[in-house]
């Protein structure tokens, strides 16, 4: 049996000079330690995913909704590694890709990770949770942008290193396994991934998501797709059965205990630490998540009422159903959805607009774009 300081793995002297981190596979050996507050967690935190995935059944298409909490994630996990675009800035690249040079280069770095989220839940239908799919997701995710020349796809065969912009691998805050220990690693990670034994799902992600960013297996991409996996796990073990939750915001609002709390299962064997951590995340997130969801159910009823009442009509009504997965829209995109002349559709959002529902934000005659400001409110992406 191990002991408890180096149950998470050790520190290993190389041949140039630095110590790398080799992992020990998985579940934690001496086992993890479950006292009445990291009962109270779990609980806390099952029962909080549980509602999420209740509340979720209620929703009148889940899968418009999904669309939006996919790109909020991309967009929060993007900036956890520095990103500067938004969600407006995504919603505005899809509305017209041709006319977004005013945008930041990096808005096509979230665009991909919108790609890889939804090809990674579409795969999972059909394929394993598995290192194959992890590489899939990868190679989505590098395809453009910032990384694209840094084997997307490809597990690294060289070693990388964590630390500030330009530092030397001698001077690294932490060096992951290097090339061969990281494949025993893997495989090792692929088994616990498949045999979780008795650990609720819940612990088992929290391990899974630790590991895998100690393993570090690609030269770039990490900690996105890392962020990934929490969500895919939960997916492919019917935790939830839409991908509503996302750790992104939770992580990035307490980045620094998220990186201390990583770093001290590799030099201390804190896995419970760490996984309380995630669980205080995973209840918070899960109860926001919820609470989003209300709303969103409260305002689509409102807004189908006002447009009832006003006598819109069933254009009007359908044009309400696109904007819940599209908020941001110009005459001629709501044309074509709506299968319908350019002066219908521009009518429709006249009088959406009118309603208040609809804001302008172009300011001009030509080129209008209109966004739906009370439902982006509930998503960071405008201010009611």
């Amino acid at each position: 049996m191990a002991s408890k300081l180096d149950r998470a793995g050790r520190y290993v002297q190389q041949a140039a000079g630095y110590k790398a981190f080799i992992p020990a596979p998985l579940p934690p050996d001496p086992p993890l330690v479950i006292d009445e507050d990291f009962v109270s967690l779990l609980s806390s935190a099952d029962l909080a995913v549980g509602r999420l995935d209740g509340i979720a059944q209620t929703l009148p298409d889940p899968d418009l909704f999904v669309a939006m909490y996919v790109r909020q994630e991309a967009v929060l996990s993007s900036q956890i590694e520095g990103t500067q675009s938004t969600l407006d800035d995504v919603l505005a690249f899809e509305l017209d890709a041709a006319s977004s040079r005013d945008l930041p280069p990096d808005v096509s770095d979230i665009v991909s990770y919108v790609r890889a989220m939804n090809y990674g839940l579409d795969r999972l239908t059909t394929l394993p949770f598995s290192l194959r799919l992890i590489r899939e997701i990868h190679g989505k995710l590098l395809l453009d942008g910032r990384g694209s020349e840094r084997s997307p796809g490809e597990f690294r065969r060289s070693q990388n290193w964590i630390g500030p912009a330009n530092t030397l691998l001698s001077r690294a805050q932490f060096v992951p396994p290097p090339v061969a220990e990281m494949n025993e690693a893997l495989g090792n990670f692929e088994r616990f991934l498949h045999e979780r034994g008795k650990l609720p799902i819940l612990v088992h992600c929290g391990l899974a998501h630790a590991q895998f960013e100690t393993i570090h297996p690609f030269l770039d991409g990490n900690g996105r797709v890392g962020r990934l996996l929490m969500t895919f796990l939960l997916c492919h073990e019917k935790v939830l059965q839409r991908p509503l939750l996302y750790l992104s915001n939770f992580l990035k609002q307490n980045r620094s205990e998220y990186y201390d709390r990583l770093m001290a299962v590799r030099t201390d064997g804190d896995w419970e630490g760490w996984l309380r951590f995630f669980l205080r995340g995973v209840a918070e997130t899960a109860d926001e998540a919820t609470t989003t969801a209300r709303s969103i159910i409260a305002l689509r009823d409102r807004h189908r009422a006002m447009l009832q009442e006003h006598q819109v009509g069933v254009h009007g009504l359908r044009t309400l159903d696109i904007l819940f997965e599209w908020p941001l829209i110009n005459v001629n995109f709501l044309r074509v959805r709506l299968n319908v002349s350019f002066a219908t559709a521009n009518a429709v959002v006249d009088r959406m607009q009118r309603l208040g529902m609809l804001e302008e934000i172009t300011g001009g005659q030509r080129n209008r774009r209109f966004r739906y400001t009370p439902y982006l409110a509930f998503f960071g992406g405008a201010v009611v």
